[in-house]
Formats: C-alpha cells, sequence, structure tokens
C-alpha cells in the first residue's frame, strides 16, 4: 500500500483557489483574513486531512508554541502542584513548556533563561524570586509571574493578606493563650508578606499575645525538619502550659512540624494548634489532616497560563496593542478547617 501523500501549502491553494500566500497568511496571521475566508480554508483542512509539519511552522514563523517556566525547588509541595496544574493547561492552551528548576541561584537562573530564549519560547512564568521585575522587563518578551515580587510584569497571586488574617483569626477564636506565626524573612514587595501583615493585624485588634519567628529553613526536608525541630524544643521550653497556636508559612513545614510533635509525644498534644498554607495535597494526606488556608492552585495555575496567552496573542497581530502597565490579578483564599485546629 502506498504511503498517504503529505497535504502541502500548494494542494490547498488550488483546492481553495486562493494564492499560498493566502494560506501562509491563514496559518501565521489568521486576523489579516476575512472571516469568509478563514472558514473556507479551515473546510478545505479537514476535506484534504491535513496533518500540520510543526517544525516546517515553526522554521517559516519562528513561532513555537514554547513556554518556559522557572522554578524555585520541587521540595515544597506548593511548587510541585502549582508546576503539575501549570502543565495541565495544555489542553485549554495548546502550548507546550520548557521547565528549569533554579535552586534559588541567580546567576543560574540568568543562564536558564538564556537557554529559553534560545529555544525561541514565546512567554515566560517565574515563580523563582532571585531576579527582579525590572530586570526581567529588559527580556522584551510577555511574562507573568506568580506570588513574587511583580512591580514591572504582569502576576498572579493569591490574596494573602486575607489568607494569614483568617489564619490568625482561627487560632484566636480556638482558645489559645499565644499565637505564633513561623516564616521565612521576606521583603515587603513579595506578596506572602501579606501573610505577616494579616498576623500581625489580627493580633494587633485583639491585643492579643503574640511572636513571630522569622528563619530561612532552606529547601530540604533535612534542612526544614531540622530548624523546626529547634523552634518546637523553644515554643515547649518557653510557653509551658500555655495553648499555642502556631500559623506556618507553607503546607510542607506545617506537616513537618506535626510530625515532630507526634514523634515526641506520640499524638499532637493538646496545647498545639497547627494551620498551614497553600492547600498542597501534603495538608489532606497527612498523618493528621492539616488545617491551612486554601490557595486555589487550579485556578491560578489557569489564571497565569490564560493571562500570558492574551499576552503573546496581542504579540501576534497585525497591530499589536502592547499593556500601558503591567496587570496583576488577585485570587480568594479559602480557610479549610481540618483535625488540627480542632481541638476545643
Amino acid at each position: 500500500m502506498a504511503p498517504k501523500k503529505n497535504i502541502t501549502f500548494n494542494d490547498i491553494a488550488k483546492y481553495t483557489n486562493f494564492s499560498k500566500t493566502t494560506i501562509s497568511r491563514y496559518f501565521n496571521n489568521p486576523d489579516s483574513l476575512t472571516l469568509e475566508n478563514q472558514e473556507i480554508i479551515a473546510k478545505a483542512l479537514v476535506d484534504l486531512d491535513y496533518k500540520e509539519n510543526k517544525v516546517a511552522r515553526i522554521l517559516a514563523n519562528g513561532k513555537t508554541e514554547f513556554i518556559g517556566i522557572i522554578i524555585p525547588n520541587l521540595s515544597l509541595h506548593y511548587y510541585s502542584e502549582m508546576l503539575d496544574k501549570i502543565l495541565s493547561t495544555y489542553e485549554q492552551f495548546g502550548y507546550k513548556f520548557l521547565v528549569f528548576i533554579g535552586n534559588e541561584n541567580e546567576e543560574t537562573e540568568r543562564r536558564y533563561i538564556k537557554e529559553l530564549l534560545a529555544y525561541k519560547i514565546e512567554g515566560l512564568i517565574i515563580l523563582s524570586h532571585t531576579i527582579p521585575s525590572k530586570e526581567l522587563h529588559t527580556l522584551n518578551l510577555p511574562i507573568v509571574t506568580i506570588e513574587r515580587e511583580d512591580q514591572y510584569v504582569c502576576s498572579v497571586n493569591t490574596d494573602n493578606y486575607m489568607g494569614g488574617y483568617q489564619a490568625t483569626s482561627l487560632l484566636f477564636r480556638s482558645g489559645c493563650d499565644i499565637l505564633v506565626h513561623i516564616n521565612s524573612p521576606a521583603d515587603k514587595a513579595v506578596p506572602a508578606y501579606g501573610r505577616i501583615e494579616g498576623f500581625l493585624d489580627l493580633c494587633s485588634e485583639k491585643q492579643f499575645p503574640h511572636e513571630i519567628i522569622l528563619k530561612e529553613m532552606g529547601s530540604t526536608y533535612e534542612s526544614i525538619q531540622e530548624h523546626l525541630s529547634t523552634i518546637l524544643d523553644d515554643l515547649d521550653h518557653r510557653y509551658t502550659g500555655q495553648k499555642k497556636g502556631v500559623f506556618l508559612s507553607n503546607d510542607t513545614q506545617a506537616n513537618v512540624f506535626l510530625n515532630l510533635l507526634i514523634r515526641k509525644y506520640g499524638v499532637l498534644p493538646d496545647d498545639y494548634l497547627i494551620i498551614g498554607f497553600d492547600n498542597s495535597p501534603i495538608s489532606r494526606e497527612a498523618v493528621m489532616p492539616i488545617s491551612t488556608i486554601g490557595q486555589p492552585i487550579d485556578k491560578i495555575a489557569y489564571e497565569a497560563v490564560s493571562l500570558l496567552v492574551e499576552q503573546m496573542n496581542e504579540r501576534k497581530k497585525r497591530r499589536p496593542v502592547p499593556l500601558k502597565e503591567p496587570v496583576h490579578k488577585v485570587i480568594t483564599p479559602i480557610l479549610i478547617r481540618r483535625d488540627t485546629t480542632e481541638k476545643m
């Protein structure tokens, strides 16, 4: 049986009585054709059973349909879940992804960005914190960031202040004697700093005893466990006999803290309540399901890719209209109560 003949632009042109130039414009700049002509060509592609040669198309117009992603690490469950949801948007938008893990190394990430640009990516999603948004803006490329400093580029973030306030309010209403927030040192320009502000504002409004512990935990399980173990011993010593409400900055740390308590006491002691932030899978899969502030990660991922695609599509128009200023979308979090705050 003879192999099936590949359909070419010339075949489509003959079938539709259009020129090869018009057929090329349909693939590379469809807005330049009338809707009627677009429909004629689209029907011809079905009639002829046309199979697109993507490599040839990339060589012809330089559009790769690739989006680059720079992510800090995969040790925090939030990042692995976010990456999974971003990659799953292929079905909606048809863009493929090239992913690099920066490991919070500024020069490494700059090298990765050069590599991505060499692959002719059409847009970039950044979750890492190392490179300032002002520098990212100079790349002259559609960019969307998630949960990081974003003054000069578009972004999608959670309402971290609301989430911090919700978490602290739940612990306050649960009859705690002291409220503790454990976080990493953060610049006020980083969206996650809102978690600290929400904690402080609730404690100030209620004039309630509280403490903030800012500690760089590292990105490995061993490092996080070591630092939280030291913090736990210190809290036990200084607040003996007091009911402690502990708000941790993410679910990975909340799970490690819970494990340390159970290893030390065999159970979650009555004088500890725990809440995390993210609603990554580890929070519900922990030995005791952990209360958390739910970031709708699937929605954040979808909105980030959607916002990036809008910018990329605009660039493909004959007369693109660039954004006058960055777009910043804010997603509302949801308080999720589970076993670690149900002790009353």
